[in-house]
């Protein structure tokens, strides 16, 4: 669980970067975008431009295979007393239900404009990352 003085950082944050594990056994890291909802972190399968299918994307084979993830939401500042991370590692999985996507969707296109013209949304599954430890770090305010 996220701990409720992280909450506000961690939904208010534009970007995280997700961490799976390769077949190789090495991290694969992409940067995110996200929602929380009821506690996880959603995440489009969204139609920015990609190489393959959304079904064959590596973080997706990668989390079908091995769920374990790691997200680092940050905050970077050149002044370091501004510095700020919270750091979660927990398991991963692909939703298809029209539920979570009536649920989730409306939130991501509220906090992504960019998501509002991305009919593909309504489709594609949804990435559920449920935080089992979660560390935080600096000044989150």
């Amino acid at each position: 669980m996220i701990p409720p003085a992280a909450v506000p950082f961690v939904a208010q944050a534009r970007v995280g970067r997700l961490a799976t594990i390769g077949e190789d056994g090495l991290p694969y890291l992409v940067p995110f975008c996200y929602v929380l909802w009821q506690g996880d972190l959603w995440s489009p399968l969204d139609t920015k431009p990609k190489r393959v299918p959304v079904e064959r994307l590596r973080r997706v084979q990668n989390i079908v295979a091995r769920p374990g993830v790691g997200v680092v939401i940050d905050r970077w500042s050149e002044d370091w007393s501004e510095l700020a991370y919270v750091q979660i590692r927990g398991h991963a999985r692909l939703v298809t239900s029209a539920e979570a996507r009536a649920a989730v969707v409306p939130l991501l296109r509220e906090k992504y404009p960019q998501y509002r013209s991305m009919p593909a949304l309504d489709e594609n599954p949804l990435l559920q990352i449920t935080p089992l430890a979660v560390a935080v770090w600096g000044r989150l305010g």
